[in-house]
């Protein structure tokens, strides 16, 4: 049965053809955020002095006015159910990672045996699910499983289609009976708010006014694999894991780089289509399409949003990639590290901030004539080096462990990458001041007809985890499958924490020693924290032993990373700026390592099942048929070939041996719950398996290979 799984499976892939059907030429201005509560259509549901209240809530933070609630929830059921809408839901991101939804009708009854359609402020601005069958961390118990959602009017409400109608969704926060955040969006508003307080403070101290308060911005680029469904559902480690157990590397992968950027295929090229329309009309701004790195890989990446808007739409991006490819025939693998030896997928991290009225990030043509940008960079500077743990704590995950460190991955050691022109400022300050910047200049192509092109002031380091890219800075350890809210709560805590140390000291300044004091504060800085800036290869063993000389923190993995989480000085720091308490804090650390913990141990029981019913079974298979073929020859008294045929056998039965071995040893690891030795068994398995797969006939094999995974789609 396993054998004519794999063979069927791709016999049907073979048959498959492009589902061009789903895709319909379309005006993309015209359906561009058809299906979401914008601005628009508020002006067009709304009552204007309501609307005038609510626009001040969405763009300068103002508390939310409770008695405009029934209106607009009035005015958002109608919308809705023009949109072909039955139900609503609150719509949240608690702490698995993923998102929640509990759908309710508009229906109530009416006294004539009938119905009426309503939808209440009070419906709109709190729901009530179970908070006890979340991910808590000790927060919520059974016996108080009371929690409530809350609805965040800067995040628009969208319609969720599918092939049997619509739904109203509510973006919300998520808190316990007694007040905790059980979300993850919760503690991102707190952050987000934190770093603007800080930001406008820094901007007063350079005598700057801010109209509207400063934000953060993200640009959230979304890698992933597409592999056929029938290979996937061929695949128990796919379907359980979201990534391959087991899989010999093929002769050609990724080596000679021809599918990065290459022409799309048909197949795929409707997939994305679709996605991109789907997204469109979810006021999505998808922007960018390709073929990635690996064989099988591609990426989406979105124009740049309010840092809380863009997380959501991330979500939803997530989603949107898996229901579309399943409409094409493919599952969408967004797992770190789905096919060992090749690229893994990122999420890369494109964090800015803004304020008065434009991006504090970008350093402008005379970047050493910027002080507010130059003091802006330092506050990072000093942020990540004083809580690069941390930083490395926010992107730790069973699959990212996997993924850091190589294939264009950055290592498990934070740095950041400033280019030549920036660290040639940073030195310069150090040093007495900044005097100049360097140029980026021009390239001559070599041919005539092509025209000169501008250089920029920097190139780009892949193998950084932290860069600055321009007007921004590129977070690229985040791992693909996980909520951007993580890193952006961090992120925005530290930052804030460094702005609000150097306002602290310019607002105690006299104004007529304000530059001095502003170059003495950011030269202390540098002299301080330049020890995280490194430009050069993050992957070359000299870059390992440089980093603990200069005392960086190297975290190979979670269970070392999460160490650094709940430490009286990040507890301090958290509870100072109001992002996290003490409990919320221990908590995640509790549901980190939980999370990790039974990750390891789904992907070990998963790889025993494997051995045992599929590798084993296909094994002694191919040895039966050897063995046979040995006993003919030795009936008929022929040699020629034997020899070869027992050396077959010897090698196999010894792999058979090592395997079944390994499977004992990983079996006890499990049962005693130790991951560290449940991980090493996995590898040395892992490492059989693979040499069985070359060893074994190609016809008896039991599941997909990677030379079908990768490239049969």
């Amino acid at each position: 049965m396993n054998r004519n799984l794999r063979l069927t499976a791709i016999k049907e892939v073979a048959m498959r053809r492009v589902n061009s059907k789903a895709v319909k030429n379309c005006d993309v201005t015209s359906i561009f955020g058809e299906d979401v509560f914008n601005l628009k259509v508020m002006r067009d549901y709304l009552p204007k002095p309501v609307y005038r209240k609510l626009l001040l809530t969405i763009r300068k933070g103002e508390t939310l006015d409770s008695h405009i609630a029934d209106d607009v929830a009035n005015a958002m059921k109608r919308w809705a159910i023009s949109k072909g809408a039955t139900h609503y839901t609150h719509w949240f991101q608690p702490l698995t990672g993923t998102t929640a939804e509990k759908h309710d009708a508009f229906i109530e009854p009416d006294n004539d045996g009938g119905v009426t359609l309503n939808f209440s402020g009070k419906s709109l601005i709190q729901g009530e699910p179970d908070a006890s069958s979340f991910p808590s961390g000790g927060l919520r118990a059974t016996f108080e499983a009371r929690g409530y959602t809350a609805w965040d009017p800067t995040s628009p409400a969208f319609i969720k289609r599918d092939e049997n109608g619509a739904t109203l969704c509510i973006p919300t926060a998520f808190c316990s009976y007694t007040g905790e955040a059980l979300d993850k969006k919760t503690p991102l508003l707190r952050s987000m708010q934190t770093i603007s307080r800080q930001a406008e403070r820094l901007l007063n101290c350079f005598g700057e006014k801010c109209d509207s308060r400063p934000i953060t911005t993200l640009g959230c680029e979304q890698e992933y694999f597409l592999v056929d469904k029938g290979f996937y559902l061929a695949r128990p480690d796919l379907i359980q894991c979201g990534c391959t157990l087991f899989g010999k590397i093929p002769a050609k992968h990724q080596q000679l780089e021809d599918h990065y950027f290459g022409a799309i295929k048909p197949r795929v090229m409707a997939f994305m289509s679709e996605v991109d329309q789907e997204l469109w009309r979810l006021g999505i701004p998808a922007k960018t399409r390709h073929n990635e790195v690996a064989p099988a890989q591609f990426e989406i990446a979105p124009m740049f949003e309010e840092l809380n808007l863009s997380v959501d739409h991330n979500m939803m991006v997530m989603e949107t990639l898996r229901l579309v490819a399943d409409r094409h025939g493919f599952a969408c693998l967004l797992h770190e590290k789905p096919f060992a030896g090749i690229n893994g997928s990122g999420k890369h991290n494109n964090w800015s901030i803004s304020g008065a009225g434009r991006n504090l990030l970008d350093p402008g043509s005379s970047p050493h004539q910027n002080a507010i940008f130059l003091t802006i960079l330092c506050a990072i500077i000093q942020a990540v080096d004083k809580h690069a743990a941390l930083l490395r704590v926010s992107v730790a995950t069973a699959g990212n462990d996997h993924r850091l460190g190589a294939n264009e991955a950055p290592p498990a050691i934070i740095s950041i990458y400033l280019g030549e022109q920036l660290t040639d400022i940073i030195d310069q300050i150090e040093k007495g001041g900044a005097q100049s910047a360097k140029a980026g200049g021009f390239m001559n192509i070599g041919a005539d007809t092509l025209p000169v092109l501008p250089k920029d002031a920097t190139d780009r380091n892949r193998t950084s985890p932290f860069a600055f890219t321009g007007n921004k800075f590129e977070f690229r350890a985040v791992g693909s499958s996980q909520n951007c809210a993580g890193p952006n709560i961090v992120l925005n805590t530290i930052v804030a924490e460094a702005i609000d140390e150097i306002a602290g000291r310019l607002e105690k300044m006299p104004r007529k020693d304000f530059n001095a004091g502003l170059h003495t504060i950011l030269q202390d800085i540098i002299k301080k924290h330049k020890k995280i800036i490194f430009n050069g290869n993050n992957y070359s063993a000299a870059w390992q032993k440089e980093a603990e000389k200069r005392g960086l923190p190297n975290l190979h993995n979670t269970p070392e990373a999460l160490k650094y989480w709940a430490t009286p000085e990040n507890i301090a720091m958290f509870e100072k700026y109001g992002v996290f308490s003490q409990v919320e804090l221990e908590s995640r650390s509790e549901i980190f390592q939980e999370t990790y913990d039974l990750v390891t141990k789904i992907e070990a029981e998963t790889a025993v099942n494997m051995v045992n019913t599929m590798i084993l079974p296909a094994t002694i298979a191919y040895q039966n048929k050897v063995a046979g073929n040995v006993t003919k020859l030795k009936e008929l008294g022929l040699s020629a070939g034997l020899e070869a045929q027992l050396a077959i056998l010897e090698k196999t039965g010894t792999r058979l041996q090592q395997a079944t071995a390994t499977v004992d040893r990983l079996e006890k690891a499990i049962a005693a719950g130790d991951s560290r030795q449940t991980i090493a068994c996995q590898h040395e398995l892992r490492t059989v398996v693979d040499e069985l797969e070359g060893l074994v006939d190609d016809s008896l094999w039991p599941m997909p290979k990677y030379s079908e995974l990768l490239f049969i789609y």
